[in-house]
């Protein structure tokens, strides 16, 4: 395999070359992959398998930018609001497949951050979600496998520069891994710790029920897939805030939490009620949804009607009824100071790994908000 360039334009790459000559964990079925779209890939992988295998095969989506994920999403229930931003009749959605479906959740989860991705499957692709993609904003996707039809759309997409991988799914990586920075070589062994309910055994509060045991393992394995210090937060089995690469863990918490509001934020009717004139494409429609959530009205150059009023009140209104969404930490919370603020975005259960000297302030403060807490023992850095 060849790549286009390096990590900048400007930067030359070598081909590509399997560390046991002959194992091959992927092969290039069309396009030319840059270095981030490759790394894009692996992670996106090894994220989809994961999530899938911990779940008892469900069918798992991610959409990927710069090496962390944008959103992941299992092939769950497609809302209204996700299948009217892509153009979809709601009524239809449910008729839709599960590899769509997953995707389209992904997708929704931050769909300004998505804009560009590249999106990976836990399963074959098919036609349908072959079309979607040749009409959205995507670099490549990597998959197991890919119906005859989809892959031959996938193919005349973007002229022939649409990157798709075939990942194979019986490949086992070797069991040290190996970096070069700066002139050292840096070897450990690979993170083979396997997710499993197991690992949610709650210190405060009730077990989690299959639900949402469902959505704090996908975010484990989110997390140990997204450049640390990293949270989540998950609701119905999509992750509707990521906090990615932040020095402070709180930082994470605000950022993905701020995330998530807007999640919710962009359900609210008067969100959907915006009357966009025609001409205005998809991506300029989400982006002006976000913009006009940030208090900034759209014109009559890009709306057909004016814009309802969305007052602070409805705002504060509307947030106050999102509820049932998980919180995970890749490492444990050093202060209580972000479970106060998890539990303003509707937050129900965290797990985090623990160990932290304040660990007993961080479940008196589950214990105030009523928020269920699991301690898994598991860092899940990733760098």
């Amino acid at each position: 395999m060849h790549l286009r360039h390096g990590m900048n334009p400007h930067q030359a790459a070598a081909p590509v070359t399997p560390v046991r000559p002959g194992d091959q964990p992927v092969r290039l079925l069309a396009g030319e992959p840059s270095y981030i779209n490759l790394l894009d890939a692996l992670n996106a992988w090894q994220l989809v398998s994961e999530a899938s295998r911990a779940l008892d095969g469900a069918v798992t989506a991610a959409s990927f930018k710069h090496v962390s994920p944008a959103g992941a999403a299992l092939a769950g229930e497609l809302d209204a609001a996700a299948a009217e931003r892509h153009g979809l009749d709601p009524a239809a959605a449910g008729a839709l497949g599960p590899a769509t479906r997953a995707y389209l959740r992904a997708r929704d989860a931050d769909p300004k951050s998505s804009y560009g991705d590249f999106a990976a499957l836990s399963h074959p692709v098919d036609a349908e979600l072959a079309e979607l993609l040749a009409g959205v904003v995507c670099d490549g996707i990597i998959a197991p496998d890919y119906e005859p039809a989809a892959l031959d759309r996938l193919r005349r997409k973007k002229n022939g520069r649409f990157v798709v991988l075939a990942a194979d799914p019986d490949y086992r990586p070797p069991a040290r891994e190996l970096r070069e920075v700066y002139g050292l070589r840096l070897e450990q062994d690979r993170d083979r710790a396997e997710l499993s309910a197991d690992l949610l055994q709650p210190v405060v509060g009730p077990a989690p029920d299959p639900a949402a045991t469902a959505d704090l393992l996908l975010g484990l394995a989110v997390l140990r897939y997204t450049q640390s210090n990293s949270v989540c937060y998950v609701r119905d089995g999509v992750t509707v805030g990521i906090g990615a690469g932040q020095q402070s863990r709180i930082d994470c918490t605000r950022l993905a939490g701020a995330k998530t509001d807007l999640w919710w934020l962009r359900r609210h009717p008067a969100v959907r009620r915006l009357a966009f004139r025609p001409e205005v494409r998809r991506q300029d429609r989400i982006n002006w949804q976000l913009r006009y959530l940030e208090g900034e009205l759209p014109g009559p150059e890009v709306l057909a009607a004016p814009a309802p009023e969305l007052t602070e009140r409805e705002r504060g209104d509307w947030l106050a009824q999102l509820g049932g969404v998980a919180f995970v930490s890749d490492g444990a919370l050093p202060f209580r100071d972000n479970v106060d603020h998890a539990a303003r975005h509707g937050v129900t259960l965290i797990a985090e790994p623990g160990g932290s000297i304040r660990s007993a302030d961080v479940e008196a403060a589950c214990r105030e908000h009523g928020i269920t807490l699991a301690r898994t023992g598991l860092r899940l850095f990733h760098h």
